[in-house]
């Protein structure tokens, strides 16, 4: 059956991009696919929560911590549509793909502080990786959003 995705809205979400003390980017390697698909932490937004408040719920969820402080919010959000191939797939089929508020973030705890063995695991691996690697590390279709978070958040956001 074919769903035509410019019919469907887009999943209101949330994504953080965490800097270590080194300036790294968190990543880590989601549990559902079998390509080498690596993401920073990201979630939807549940009714009647703020963004923010998602970004912190989020990273508890899917990284067992919530110790960060926010450094910046970027201005408006950015969207992305799944390939054809996975519309109608994920998300019970409800989206064309993402609308997402990022965060720039402050990791403040230590690495044994972070578990991906949390409630309902997501990720199987996890890293921190320089700005200049990431966009090449994650899956295609989510590329140029994640080139358009390093050039905005390493260039105006870093300490």
């Amino acid at each position: 059956m074919f769903i035509n995705p410019d019919s469907l809205p887009y999943r209101p979400c949330v994504g953080m991009m965490l800097l270590n003390d080194k300036n790294e980017i968190f990543v880590a390697r989601r549990i559902d696919t079998t390509v080498e698909a690596w993401q920073m932490p990201q979630g939807g937004i549940d009714e009647g929560e703020t963004p923010i408040d998602a970004a912190f719920r989020e990273m508890e969820e899917e990284i067992g911590t919530r110790n960060a402080k926010v450094i910046q919010e970027y201005d408006g959000w950015l969207a992305y549509d799944l390939p054809d191939h996975l519309v109608g797939k994920v998300w019970k089929g409800k989206y064309r793909g993402q609308r997402m508020k990022w965060f720039l973030m402050r990791y403040l705890g230590t690495d044994s502080d972070i578990n991906l063995e949390t409630a309902h695991p997501e990720f199987s691996a996890w890293k921190w990786l320089p700005p200049e690697s990431l966009a090449s590390s994650i899956v295609e279709f989510k590329r140029p959003l994640y080139e358009k978070l390093v050039a905005h958040f390493c260039t105006t956001g870093a300490p």
